[in-house]
């Protein structure tokens, strides 16, 4: 008996511990908002790059409602401005593009609040020199 009580209450500790702190950082993401492809030209001088990016956001709030206004407009205009800082060489290697997200994280954040962005996840990404 006293076994099970101590099985019962570590499977509930780990149960809480993963919803209050995920093996990704220790951010507690609560839904993801999916955001249509992103294409433009990075910021090469003398010659075309273009970026093709898939983004999704982790947020800090609940699942949103189909009627609830987002600002997806605010929301690709920060992340179009980030993006277009960058040249093709700078996003070509992991850190490069780890450097990306936390700039877009940063910049979401600080212009956003009231969305709680705890991730940026690149869904496809693409570039074209």
């Amino acid at each position: 008996m006293v076994a099970a009580l101590g099985v019962g209450n570590f499977l509930l500790f780990a149960a809480c511990q993963s919803e209050i702190a995920p093996s990704g950082g220790g951010v507690r993401v609560k839904s993801t908002l999916h955001l249509d492809t992103f294409v433009l030209n990075l910021a090469d001088p003398g010659q075309r790059s273009y970026l093709r990016v898939g983004i999704d956001l982790g947020l800090g709030i609940g699942k949103t409602k189909p009627d609830e206004n987002l600002p997806i407009s605010q929301v690709r205009d920060t992340i179009l401005g980030v993006l277009s800082q960058y040249k093709a060489e700078d996003l070509l290697t992991e850190e490069g593009k780890a450097r990306l997200k936390k700039a877009m994280l940063r910049s979401l954040q600080d212009r956003l609040p009231e969305l709680a962005v705890k991730d940026v996840y690149f869904t496809e990404f693409l570039i074209q020199r």
